[in-house]
């Protein structure tokens, strides 16, 4: 990770509207923010919340380094003036934040209008942590949903992530083999997302081994005797049907010495014709272990099509279409002012009316309520916490989801285990009605929102 300051990670206007508020006397005014987006991603049902552990990480030392102050006093006005007021950079560098926030806990399934998280606090702190906080949850919220629904349409078959070199940038691949592995994948090809976060690794060879033997025989041969405990050969290189035929071959031999092919690897072709083939092959003979991992530009809507067609793929490799969320490339997540104390303390709701009904915003301090019968998710109320309480009916339970996180700008909450944050992924979505989870379900799952101001 380069070393720089995350709270330079800013959009400028949020830097020039602090200064403007500070310039104004407001920057102490006690404000609300809320987090969330609008539509849920890829026209699903749901959302899996992600990118709560980044943020906690990027605000447990957040401040202006004298560096990022020396960079601020190189920007000018057009017309070649100090584009901040020295002074307002010397309070700039002062700052240590204060605010309060809470959020619902990573891995949480989330719907459209839900506040993610909430913000309050003093003025220009709230509007200075604005683009961090989203660019944290909107790509990692995309990335884990994407995951959460190619696994659901793999039904149960082990998804491996391998998107690393079609991610945008080494960001950007870290940040998506994290989600990407909360949302349902059993492991990544990126090693430094294994080395940093713990998430199990899983690779095999290219083309370029394959060629740069004299046969495809004899690199395979090669692979695993240099390989012989973790032996997956990618058989399409020349003709994947002689490829299968090579590592057949070589199984039986790995056989022979007490090990075992791990397994083949299909990357082009009719997968699903090859894949058949191939497994009849195998098991005649005798090698029903080895396990054939199916890859090539898939995505949810290609591995059923797949799955419809008899594939016999155990393992699917996904790569592109995962971490670039390939159909839907922004999550659309927003950050509004819902709420700012007056001068005699109270707090004064605020709402964004438009023109464009979808960018309306409510006003409110809110928290979501989230009903539940049997255990399974019935319907979320977003409510005003100084409202009236949604009322619970018979044979219901239920639980607000946004907790403290961060109160006077410390951590008080103990961050879970990314293991811990995936299994409860999982287990949301267990607790989530069959007809919510469809790619592209007929009805949605019930949010209620009151108008609040």
């Amino acid at each position: 990770m380069m070393n720089y300051s995350f709270s330079m990670l800013a959009d400028l206007y949020q830097i020039t509207m602090a200064e403007g508020y500070w310039k104004l006397g407001k920057h102490r005014q006690r404000a609300v923010f809320d987090l969330f987006f609008r539509e849920n991603p890829f026209q699903g049902g749901y959302a899996i919340f992600c990118g709560l552990a980044n943020i906690i990480s990027g605000l447990s030392n957040f401040y202006f380094t004298g560096e990022d102050i020396r960079y601020l006093e190189t920007l000018k006005t057009i017309h070649e003036k100090p584009l901040f007021d020295p002074s307002f950079l010397e309070a700039l560098k002062e700052l240590r934040l204060s605010v309060n926030i809470d959020a619902m806990p990573e891995g949480s399934l989330v719907f459209p209008k839900e506040p993610l998280l909430r913000v309050e606090g003093p003025l220009w702190e709230c509007q200075l942590l604005e683009t961090y906080l989203l660019n944290c949850v909107n790509f990692s919220t995309l990335i884990a949903t994407k995951s959460s629904r190619v696994c659901l349409a793999a039904a149960g078959d082990p998804v491996i992530e391998f998107g690393l070199r079609r991610a945008q940038g080494p960001d950007g691949g870290l940040s998506a083999s994290r989600a990407a592995y909360i949302g349902g994948t059993v492991a990544t090809s990126n090693v430094l997302a294994g080395q940093l976060y713990g998430i199990p690794v899983s690779g095999t060879h290219a083309h370029s081994w394959v060629m740069s033997f004299d046969t495809e025989f004899e690199a395979f041969h090669a692979y695993a005797k240099v390989m012989p405990n973790n032996c997956m050969l990618l058989v399409d290189t020349y003709n994947t049907q002689q490829g299968i035929q090579n590592a057949i071959e070589i199984g039986l031999e790995l056989k022979n010495r007490g090990y075992r092919l791990q397994g083949i690897r299909l990357d082009s072709g009719d997968l699903a014709t090859l894949s058949i083939q191939a497994r009849e092959q195998l098991d005649a003979a005798g090698l029903k272990e080895t396990q054939i991992v199916g890859s090539n530009d898939l995505d949810e809507y290609a591995i059923l099509r797949l799955k419809a067609k008899g594939a016999k793929i155990s393992i699917w490799g996904v790569g592109t279409r995962l971490v670039t969320a390939y159909d839907q490339p922004s999550l659309g997540g927003v950050y509004k002012l819902v709420a700012i104390e007056d001068k005699n303390g109270e707090w004064q709701y605020k709402a964004k009316h438009t023109d464009d009904s979808y960018k309306k915003s409510w006003g409110g301090i809110h928290n979501v309520r989230r009903f539940k019968r049997n255990d399974f998710f019935v319907r979320d109320v977003i409510y005003n916490v100084y409202g009236p309480v949604p009322l619970i009916e018979n044979d219901e339970t239920s639980e607000d989801l946004l907790r403290p996180i961060i109160r006077e700008g410390k951590l008080i909450y103990e961050t879970p285990s990314l293991v811990d944050i995936r299994k409860f992924a999982l287990s949301q979505l267990e607790k989530f009605p069959d007809e919510f989870k469809q790619l592209k379900p007929t009805m949605q799952y019930s949010v209620l929102q009151k108008e609040l101001g």
